[in-house]
């Protein structure tokens, strides 16, 4: 954990001028804070060594209320843009992430964790608040006070500026060395909260399958160890934090009373005026202040730091390469060419698609049989542009895949993963998230197509009915029939299907494809199928077994 990461301002642009915008508050800070020790210890002196009345010091007195309003405003003001400013570095920062993550696709996130990523985005994020709002104004001002003041002491007494910058570099010493232990503590922290969050998403995803095995209570067993764990190791920070802060004050106490041990006992042997010691015992406590803040925050910062490493880590994964062509040929009217297609994952010890080649028919539903990874998933990841091979190409027509724009090629291509996802909304918006400007006829057509006209009739309103997250209070095979319709309705010229009907029955398997490849007529359909049945029904059958070698069977 650096004590000022670029990368923070590189991706949080608004950073850049907060931190000019912090330098100049931060120096009229100093200043003021040199102002103020001035007129006190005048005061103080007209007072008690030349017996001045109030009306002599009243000038003084409105001077050093100004300066103390003076000081109160720009610090209002420092915290006002240092808040602001937070809010926005962490949109810019969670935006750029996003983009980012859609840009690595669905398969690079599966195999990351969607339970890490969403602590990442939100908690992860949320916790650089103290970083921007506490931290960076004050690191700014750690630079600015202790040369001013530092300056300042220099011209009223030599042996307090020597002690000052003796003592002041040893508290960023000791700011580093206990950084550096904290640092493993707040990593492990965080590796525990992902596994965690990950962990407690999958259970609540497969929650309902759990319940019916028996196995629920397991699992709140092992969500309790990890949290127990989780909480083990935030203790372990905050104590790291409160030790290390005690340790900071501690060292600029005993500096600070260094400054006035000497002081008082030059001003006892007369050789030291007591105008210029007030100065320097009014200014040392403000010197060491804003270092042993910098320490506090930081270590209050450390949680949002250590995930950031985690957002740049994300943000530094290189995405697929892709192609700028928008030209996109029609994929109903030509064919895909697939040569030597080879496909290797870093975490797999076999490759996913080994010199495969072959050909997908336009206008026509060609079904990819095989045994279980074989990978015919990672084909059509291929196809998306989701996955780029290690060798190899695919032709759509006389154009590779690999120059054509992402975005204009999968404006032309529907699909339906293997777990398709359906959100928070009604029916009528999740089948017509493809095409928003359809109309109710095309959504009822589509689901008739899909074999879903029982879940509209069984939603209490219809179209209008609000389905939960993940498509809660639907059955599995209900969902992707819904998923189906919504690939349907698109009205794309491919259609990418991974096993759509896996949790139907073999009579509704049957209907579903008939009418799907009757309502998709025209257009060229690639189905994932490992039923026999489905095979039958489709016009093309590409097997695909683990050697990579493919056959056609007309």
């Amino acid at each position: 954990m650096r004590p000022l990461d670029p990368r923070l301002l590189t991706y949080a642009r608004v950073t850049r001028k907060f931190l000019v915008a912090s330098v100049i508050i931060g120096t009229a800070i100093a200043l003021l804070a040199v102002v103020q020790a001035f007129a006190l210890a005048g005061i103080i002196t007209e007072v008690f060594q030349a017996g001045a009345g109030l009306a002599e010091v009243t000038d003084a007195i409105w001077v050093l209320v100004a300066v103390i309003l003076a000081r109160v405003a720009l610090s209002y003001l420092a915290e006002v843009v240092a808040n602001s400013t937070a809010a926005k570095a962490k949109s810019q920062l969670r935006t750029a992430l996003l983009d980012h993550v859609m840009k690595l696709g669905p398969v690079w996130l599966a195999r990351r964790g969607e339970g890490e990523l969403a602590a990442l985005t939100t908690r992860g994020i949320n916790a650089l608040d103290a970083y921007y709002a506490r931290y960076l104004p004050m690191l700014v001002l750690a630079v600015t006070v202790p040369i001013v003041g530092g300056v300042t002491i220099l011209t009223q007494d030599l042996l307090a500026a020597v002690i000052v910058a003796l003592t002041l570099p040893l508290i960023p010493v000791f700011m580093v060395l206990v950084g550096l232990y904290t640092k493993g503590r707040v990593d492990r922290q965080w590796r525990t909260l992902g596994v965690l969050s990950g962990h407690f998403l999958d259970v609540v995803a497969g929650l309902p399958t759990l319940a019916v095995f028996g196995r629920a209570k397991a699992q709140a067993a092992n969500i309790r160890r990890i949290g127990d764990a989780y909480r083990v190791a935030t203790l372990r920070v905050l104590r790291v934090s409160f030790l290390s802060s005690l340790v900071l004050e501690l060292l600029a106490t005993l500096s600070v009373a260094l400054i006035a041990v000497s002081i008082g006992l030059r001003l006892v042997e007369g050789n030291f005026t007591l105008y210029a010691g007030l100065v320097v015992l009014i200014l040392a406590p403000e010197v060491y202040l804003p270092l042993r803040m910098v320490g506090a925050n930081f270590h209050a910062a450390a949680e949002g730091l250590g995930a950031a490493e985690g957002v740049f880590e994300v943000l530094d994964t290189e995405p697929p390469a892709t192609g700028s062509r928008t030209d996109v040929p029609d994929p109903s009217r030509v064919g895909i060419e697939i040569r030597d297609l080879s496909v290797e994952y870093a975490d797999r010890g076999a490759p996913a698609l080994d010199g495969f080649s072959g050909q997908i028919a336009p206008g026509r539903m060609t079904a990819l049989v095989g045994p279980s990874g074989s990978g015919k998933t990672t084909l059509l990841n291929v196809l998306l542009g989701f996955v780029q091979p290690n060798s190899g190409e695919v032709r759509i027509g006389d154009v590779d895949l690999a120059e054509l724009d992402p975005d204009a090629w999968r404006a032309h291509v529907a699909y339906v993963p293997q777990r398709p996802r359906l959100l928070s909304m009604s029916l009528r918006d999740n089948v017509a998230l493809g095409a928003p400007d359809a109309d109710d006829d095309r959504i009822v057509a589509a689901l008739t197509a899909a074999g879903a006209t029982d879940v509209l009739d069984s939603l209490p309103d219809g179209l209008d009915t609000p389905l939960g997250e993940g498509g809660h209070g639907l059955s599995v095979g209900q969902q992707r029939r819904v998923a189906v319709a919504r690939a349907l309705l698109r009205d794309a010229p491919l259609v990418l299907l991974d096993e759509p009907t896996a949790a139907l029955d073999v009579a509704t398997e049957a209907d579903v494809l008939a009418a799907v490849k009757e309502h998709a007529r025209g257009r060229t359909v690639v189905v994932v199928a490992h039923r026999t049945s489905l095979a039958e029904l489709a016009d093309d059958v590409v097997v695909v077994p683990e050697t990579g070698a493919i056959r056609v069977v007309e």
